[in-house]
């Protein structure tokens, strides 16, 4: 086999902390051809890869540039036109994981023992064909707020069946709580409303309320959720007109303003149904003799639902920040401490108090004050901005301002009002005659009914002690995702500004507020993206998948069913001998670690490949102490790459080769590695109950039973499993440098 090796400057990215000459120099002692490119991902750069492929009848290459996270379909996709399976080619990354962390010398002898590794691997490879599988014209959209609400509309319109996901009893998320938007003032629920009834009426979309989703399995094209339907306690015969039910029943609830325990989550409520408030619900029944249409059914049971889709968008929002972490600001404690959700139900025309700003005890408020960024830009709670929040609160001092006569103060720290129309917003604010204090609110307490204010005006630097009627905290957002989280707590996509809707995992795709904070214009837009997205997959009526998944070598299975008892796709069946359906494995690779026969393989991630990989590492050591890292390509690898992207650095003792999932490595591999004077073997994957193919239990069992096993030879702590999400890179660098000083010590 014929192998080419290219070597990518990347401007002074790459060729700014290394000698790239040298590593030419370096990798034709290992490979048939070796030559540097500017920027192998340019269109000058691919083609002079392809023109080498062609003259020097390569088989097989290696690129050395970034992460193969963004450009190894690139220049899989060169290889196809130049005339090579696009599976011969393998990434050494050695900006990410390289230059981006380390420089000078440690940076040069990664890189060579990164490009000597990819080397060993790609004389490994093997042709490959991919597999197409049919996609069900179908997609579950979970979470119904604005997000998903625009994105089951698209889709539908499209003809595509949508089943939309809402855990609450009606439609409508946050958006329908709200007063009036910005920056145009329009009527929040009157804007809203019309859309949520287009939802209800679509024969296309399947509107699930009080639902959750449990459970996630299968592949693109094919994913199976598990939905458990709460009770609801009333049927269809509803006719939304609650008096009847509501005015026999002895419970009241607060919330904003006084409910029962049967109640209309709002007016325009869809589906316009009642919902009973189980917590409080004290099951004397008054309401099922009161109710005439016999809609309040006790007996109702939870329910649980299995829906088979081709995607899935996740448009799950957000949770509010809860301001008792704030205990400085009393909020649950202070009666008139409210957050600024609860000041737009409070101002909302079809609010509790129909559009009144009351105070608890029943009196408008003359004097209010809002505090801006609590939960938001403070490192003990969310370093982020939370970017709504300024705006959301020069909307509702306006409206007090201009609407009640109220004096309205606004304590900041910066004022952000990015968006088309929102500084000229923020200006006419000013000149209305809301008042600004740069400052910094220590604490509040309460004086003869009345708020304290204690705060720190900057830019006199002074400290202040000031009454107001009421204190508006304006809360930030947080993630509420059911995918895995980044950094910050909302989901993890693919790129942030190449892929922002999009996930590891293919068919799923994020929407709204769920990967991060948006504003109602911002989520509507990401919404669109998402179901064109999704459209273009389900539209396409089959999908290729990547032939990477496992296969049985007949002659060495012993019929034990270990695989069957491992898999958690069904993707195996056993009669005499394993048999495993292509087009149903996950591509996980758990199946193959665990047989006992070595009789089970895969294409891209064999045991060939990777043994391969760990001698070639082994030939040359040049740091010490050692340590390989088998990084999931889900979590462990992106948040390599994440350490990269945020260069954070990390002792350059790490070498890496990346797994489908920390499942697929195996124990052989490991002891192989130490075998050959690796000091240490670190495994990186999901997070526990995180893991993309949920085999990870399997991993951390595995790394567990061998440092057991070496603890009796006197070699444990030589194996450390590393749990994290995509976006966890400072945890991550953080126990990689514990592992290094502890691999020291020894």
């Amino acid at each position: 086999m014929k192998v080419g090796v290219f070597i990518c400057h990347c401007g002074l990215n790459i060729a700014g902390k290394i000698n790239v000459k040298e590593l030419v120099e370096y990798a034709g002692k290992f490979a048939d051809y070796a030559e540097d490119v500017d920027y192998a991902c340019s269109e000058a750069g691919q083609e002079e890869i392809a023109r080498a492929i062609a003259e020097e009848k390569l088989d097989s290459i290696v690129v050395a540039a970034c992460s193969p996270k963004l450009h190894e379909a690139t220049f899989r996709r060169v290889a196809a036109k130049a005339g090579i399976n696009p599976y011969m080619v393998t990434i050494a990354n050695i900006r990410e994981q390289c230059t981006w962390v380390h420089s000078g010398i440690e940076a040069q002898l990664k890189a060579m023992d990164t490009i000597r590794m990819a080397i060993a691997r790609a004389k490994q490879s093997k042709p490959l064909e991919r597999k197409r599988a049919r996609i069900r014209r179908a997609v579950a959209v979970v979470g119904g707020g604005i997000a998903g609400i625009e994105a089951s509309l698209t889709m539908a319109k499209a003809g595509i069946k949508v089943y939309l996901i809402e855990k609450r009893p009606s439609i409508g998320g946050h958006m329908a709580l709200l007063n009036e938007v910005f920056p145009t003032n329009d009527c929040s629920i009157c804007i809203l409303a019309p859309k949520m009834n287009e939802v209800w009426e679509n024969e296309n979309i399947e509107v699930i309320t009080n639902a959750e989703v449990e459970k996630i399995s299968g592949r693109v094209g094919n994913f199976r959720l598990k939905v458990l339907k709460h009770p609801r306690y009333v049927n269809e015969n509803c006719k939304g007109c609650i008096d009847d039910c509501s005015s026999v029943c002895p419970v009241e609830v607060y919330d904003v303003g006084i409910r029962k325990a049967i109640y209309m989550p709002f007016p325009q409520a869809t589906p316009l149904y009642a919902a009973i408030d189980w917590e409080n619900c004290i099951r004397c029944e008054l309401c099922v003799k009161a109710c005439k249409p016999d809609a309040v059914d006790f007996s109702q049971k939870p329910e649980e639902i299995e829906i088979n889709v081709g995607a899935i968008i996740f448009a799950t929002g957000f949770k509010p920040f809860d301001a008792r972490r704030k205990p400085e600001y009393g909020y649950g404690k202070l009666e008139n401490v409210i957050t600024s959700l609860e000041l737009e139900r409070l101002l909302s025309a079809s609010g509790p108090t129909m559009g009144e700003p009351i105070r608890r005890d029943g009196k408008k408020p003359e004097k209010v004050a809002f505090i801006q960024c609590v939960g938001s830009r403070d490192v003990n709670t969310n370093p982020y901005c939370s970017r709504v929040c300024c705006m959301a609160s020069l909307k509702n001092a306006l409206i007090l301002k201009e609407r009640f006569g109220i004096d309205v103060t606004i304590f900041y720290i910066d004022m952000r009002a990015a968006g088309r129309g929102y500084e000229e917003y923020y200006r006419m604010t000013m000149e209305k005659g809301v008042r600004f204090v740069r400052g910094i609110v220590g604490n509040l307490y309460e004086k003869d009914g009345r708020i304290v204010v204690r705060y720190e005006d900057t830019l006199l630097s002074r400290v202040f002690d000031e009454e107001f009627d009421m204190v508006v905290l304006a809360i930030g957002m947080e993630g509420n995702s059911l995918l895995p989280k980044s950094e910050d707590g909302f989901a993890e996509v693919a790129h942030p500004k190449l892929r922002p809707v999009e996930t590891s995992t293919k068919g799923m795709f994020v929407a709204g507020t769920a990967s991060g904070p948006k504003d109602i214009q911002e989520s509507v837009a990401s919404a669109g993206l998402a179901a064109s997205k999704a459209m273009q997959l389900i539209c396409s009526g089959e999908e290729e998948l990547e032939p990477f998944n496992a296969y049985v070598i007949p002659d060495k299975c012993v019929g034990c069913g270990l695989c069957v008892k491992v898999c958690r796709f069904n993707s195996i069946t056993m009669d005499g001998k394993a048999a495993i359906d292509a087009k149903a494995c996950a591509m996980c690779g758990a199946c193959v670690a665990a047989c006992p026969a070595d009789a089970i393989d895969m294409g891209f991630f064999s045991d060939e490949q990777i043994m391969a990989e760990i001698d070639a590492l082994t030939e040359e050591k040049n740091t010490d102490p050692l340590i390989l890292a088998f990084a999931c390509w889900y979590c462990g690898y992106s948040a390599l790459d994440l350490a990269g992207t945020l260069k954070l650095s990390y002792p350059p003792n790490i070498r890496v080769i990346r797994v489908p999932c920390s499942g697929r490595v195996d124990a052989e591999w490991i002891v192989r590695a130490l075998e050959r004077g690796v000091d240490g073997v670190a495994v990186i994957g999901c997070r526990p109950s995180e893991c993309h193919f949920g085999v990870n239990s399997i991993a951390m069992k595995r790394v567990e039973g061998l440092n057991e096993a070496l603890e009796l030879y006197g070699e444990g702590g030589r194996v450390k499993g590393i749990w994290c999400s995509a976006g966890e890179a400072r945890k991550l660098v953080n126990s990689l440098s514990e592992f290094v000083e502890e691999l020291r010590k020894r």
